[in-house]
């Protein structure tokens, strides 16, 4: 035997026993290897098999240097370019290709596979038609590579296109290319035509069966794909992952769970359709409960599985659950995936650990635009607007493309912090991509205009849309509300009733403060009546409203009955009936409803602790009101804000206490603004104390000069006494 033998069959030999290390060694290290094209063909597949793309280089790398024949021998090349392809390269594979003089039907079967299956439909589909112009005719592996992309892009005209070519051709009757056109028209929403070509394909296979469930299953006909699954002559995993997957989609959890159960072996995708179907239907707990039972089975969740269970936790706000989630993720190395990192951030947001979703967004490796707008929606819902503002600079910065997602979460950040230019700016971002049909983003920007003060361009924007839901009816009702036009708020709810939009929990909520403003106790209890009628009675967002509108409406009895039925009262409820009593002057009872809050493990609020401290200063219980001051920061750690220093001054001044309100004042580790020192003034007068009435008068004059009302309360103060001199002065 040859040595040139020798070595050739030495070399097929390692490849057979996957030593392809070893064979590349003695490849490159024997001088003037005479090595055959059937030997190249088997180290490649080697590569293949291994996914070795550097030794594939060096492989490629060495027919190159054998000259011409090797170099342009199609057989190898073909083989290169597959090689490259399967190791997942596609800018080699493009290289490859683009050096082959003359690329037959199967290189061109292989590229446009390739840019396919990387995610690249168009480019796949402009090689498509170079290959056309440039004469190659197409085989069957070609229909079966390029009918995907149409399918992927639901481009059926030119889908419908090739089966024109595929009949000319004569491959209809081979029944992986009739599969493959069952599915394009399918995916594209066509299951008629779909359904015309399964009934007349001869040999039906599995797949022939599978294709066609699954497009009933995905186009919503369950009915119809369920038929099929029982006419089946053989099922396989994929036909009763098919219409699990239906059935969950389509919220027939009942029938899911029951195909489910009698499955010979669900794998990782049923499991996931029955997880994803209770998320999506609204049973967040049963979709947790499921996910915990999963490996019980036998079965590890994968990332579309992660990636269906944590919005289920961010739902329920289940965050020690999500952070258990996310310590499983860590250790199944999904955490590189951007859907379940962006899932991850959003739970995070949801459940009020902005510190934690922000420190995930930080190590994101990648970063799409779902993860820039989680984060930026994250620190508007958490009351953090500027830090949304602050995102959305470094997002522009990024060069990531902003989208509606991204206008909607910013305009409430500027709409909570009355930044109208920022606001007006995403209004022209949104004209210029054409998204002012969004009824979403235009209610968004009527709600910012209105938070920012300007209403007219509020309700400019509102009469100019095409499409009104209550939503939107709701944001320019509370507009009005808000900026101190109750009459219109009120004109707004009565012509959202003409259009027979029905109110939603909000719309209640948002026109109540309109009648408590006005005392319109008549009209409220219409309102009252209209609730009961529409089911919103036992709503704690509309109770709350109610609450507050009895209260202000001077209807305080009616107000703590309806508090009493609350079944699970919120701060916002405590707050509520609190403040009515604290109005009206029935401060033991504002007490005792904020001990009772207490008992009931509910935490007050600043704003708690501003009505319970107004309630101290008009009974004059000074030794309460500085318990619950002290407590504010020592039990609840709650900074007090100048409302609160107020409502102290106010509580020492009326009880007489003037020097120790003064000494207050001086020890704020806050500047005392105009209001403070006016409290302070107020008292001086009531207890006819001109000293330290004109001492406090001089920090007034500093703090605002002009404003003549300082100079009338000093002047009514030296009035009470009789030193009308002083008033000239």
């Amino acid at each position: 035997m040859s040595s040139i033998s020798h070595l050739n069959l030495n070399l097929r030999a390692l490849c057979k026993e996957g030593s392809l290390k070893e064979a590349l060694h003695i490849l490159l290290t024997t001088q003037n290897p005479s090595v055959d094209s059937s030997t190249y063909l088997q180290l490649l597949q080697t590569c293949i098999d291994k996914n070795a793309l550097s030794e594939g280089k060096q492989i490629h790398s060495h027919i190159n240097g054998r000259g011409l024949i090797f170099a342009t021998h199609n057989l190898l090349q073909n083989k290169v370019i597959s090689m490259y392809d399967k190791c997942g390269s596609l800018v080699d594979t493009r290289k490859a290709f683009d050096h082959m003089t003359e690329p037959d039907v199967f290189s061109w079967n292989v590229i446009i596979a390739a840019y396919r299956s990387q995610g690249f439909p168009q480019e796949a589909l402009i090689l498509f038609r170079q290959m056309q112009l440039k004469g190659v005719q197409p085989n069957q592996f070609t229909f079966t590579g390029i009918l995907p992309v149409f399918a992927k892009m639901g481009a059926m005209e030119h889908g419908m296109e090739i089966h024109e070519r595929i009949i000319e051709s004569g491959f209809l009757t081979d029944v992986v290319v009739g599969n493959s056109l069952i599915d394009m028209y399918a995916k594209c929403g066509n299951t008629w035509k779909a359904r015309e070509l399964f009934d007349k394909i001869p040999r039906r296979s599995v797949v022939s069966w599978n294709a066609m469930i699954t497009g009933y299953a995905q186009n919503g006909a369950v009915e119809k794909a369920f038929m099929l699954f029982q006419e089946m002559p053989e099922r396989s995993l994929v036909s009763w992952n098919a219409m699990i997957v239906g059935y969950a989609q389509k919220g027939v959890l009942v029938e899911a769970l029951r195909l489910f159960k009698k499955m010979p072996q669900p794998n990782v995708i049923s499991c996931t359709a029955i997880i994803a179907g209770y998320a999506q239907n609204g049973f967040f707990q049963n979709a947790l409960d499921f996910f915990n039972q999963m490996e019980l089975v036998g079965v590890k969740p994968n990332s579309a599985t992660f990636a269906s269970i944590i919005p289920a936790c961010a739902k329920i706000r289940a965050s020690e659950q999500g952070m258990e989630i996310h310590r499983r993720i860590m250790e199944s190395g999904f955490l590189l995936d951007v859907r379940v990192a962006n899932a991850l951030i959003d739970m995070y947001t949801k459940c009020g650990s902005i510190s934690k979703a922000r420190e995930l967004f930080d190590k994101m490796p990648q970063r799409d635009a779902i993860s820039w707008n989680a984060i930026i929606a994250g620190y508007s819902q958490n009351g953090l607007a500027e830090k949304s503002l602050e995102i959305f600079k470094e997002m522009q910065w990024s060069c990531v493309e902003q989208n509606s997602a991204t206008f909607a979460s910013m305009l409430p950040a500027c709409a909570n912090l009355g930044v109208l230019e920022l606001g007006m700016e995403i209004h022209q971002k949104i004209l210029e991509c054409g998204l002012l049909s969004d009824v979403v983003l235009l209610t968004s920007l009527v709600d910012m205009y209105a938070k920012c003060g300007s209403i007219q361009k509020a309700r400019e924007l509102f009469d100019k849309m095409f499409q009104r839901d209550v939503v939107s009816w709701n944001a320019i009702i509370a507009g009005y509300a808000q900026n101190g036009l109750v009459e219109k708020a009120l004109k707004i709810f009565q012509q959202m009733q003409l259009e027979d939009v029905k109110p939603n929990s909000t719309t209640f909520a948002s026109i109540l403060p309109a009648f408590a403003k006005l005392g319109a106790l008549e009209q409220g209890l219409e309102i009252h009546q209209k609730i009961i009628e529409s089911g919103f009675s036992s709503d704690v967002v509309v109770v709350n409203a109610q609450i507050h509108m009895y209260a202000k409406c001077g209807r305080i009895h009616k107000a703590r009955e309806l508090f009493d039925k609350i079944h699970n009262p919120n701060v916002i409820s405590w707050t509520a009936m609190i403040a009515g009593y604290a109005m009206h002057g029935f401060s033991k009872d504002a007490l005792e409803v904020f001990e009772l809050m207490k008992h009931s493990g509910t935490n007050p609020n600043h704003i708690s602790f501003v009505c319970i401290l107004f309630a101290c200063s008009h009974a004059g219980l000074v030794d309460d009101g500085c318990k619950y001051f002290n407590g504010m920061h020592d039990l609840y750690c709650i900074m007090p804000s100048m409302d609160h220093y107020v409502c102290m001054v106010d509580l020492l001044g009326r009880a007489g206490y003037l020097q120790d309100a003064l000494n207050f004042i001086i020890k704020m580790p806050i500047k005392p603004d105009v209001v403070v020192w006016i409290c302070l003034l107020g008292a001086c007068r009531s207890h006819k104390n001109i000293g330290l009435g004109e001492f406090v008068a001089t920090f007034l004059f500093e703090l605002d000069p002009k404003d003549a009302a300082h100079y009338v309360l000093l002047s009514n103060i030296y009035a009470e006494v009789g030193r009308w001199d002083d008033i000239q002065k």
